[in-house]
């Protein structure tokens, strides 16, 4: 099978880190930034787009500024893994507007969220609401002190 990044060559990974850098930049900007007519920047942004790798622009809000100013990683392990129980606790999880990220993963857990909350008593009221009535093994808190990095572009391999 072909990896969608296959044809990818050093302008289109130049296209992806700008846009993710700033996605506000003008058509003119980015063709001008990676040497390529406008014209020519458009389709090959558009083969990005059709190709599924570009999917949207996003502003980067800055939680501190907000009063969500407590990261917390939360590891979940389960007894159940049916789909039917699975389905209930991802609608659980993607009812909490805190969860800015989830994954099933594998080794010792079995889920992991990234939440953004107010403090300690922000995620307290968030732990309450993600266990009622889901009969989970165990859940931990693993709380960020200090973002390194975030948010770093992605590049194609090769």
């Amino acid at each position: 099978m072909r990896s969608k990044s296959q044809n990818f060559d050093e302008i289109d990974n130049k296209l992806l880190a700008l846009l993710q850098q700033d996605a506000d930049l003008s058509q003119r900007d980015l063709a001008d930034r990676v040497g390529l007519s406008q014209n020519a920047c458009w389709r090959r942004m558009s083969r990005l787009t059709e190709a599924g790798i570009l999917k949207g622009r996003r502003a980067v809000v800055d939680g501190a500024a907000l009063g969500l100013d407590l990261t917390v990683f939360i590891m979940i392990r389960t007894r159940h893994h049916d789909d039917s129980w699975a389905r209930r606790f991802r609608a659980r999880i993607e009812a909490q507007p805190e969860i800015i990220e989830f994954h099933r993963i594998g080794g010792e857990w079995d889920y992991m969220a990234k939440a953004v909350t107010q403090g300690m008593a922000g995620y307290d009221a968030l732990y309450k609401r993600l266990i009622i009535g889901m009969d989970l093994e165990r859940v931990t808190g693993v709380f960020s002190m200090e973002p390194i990095f975030e948010g770093r572009p992605l590049v194609a391999p090769g």
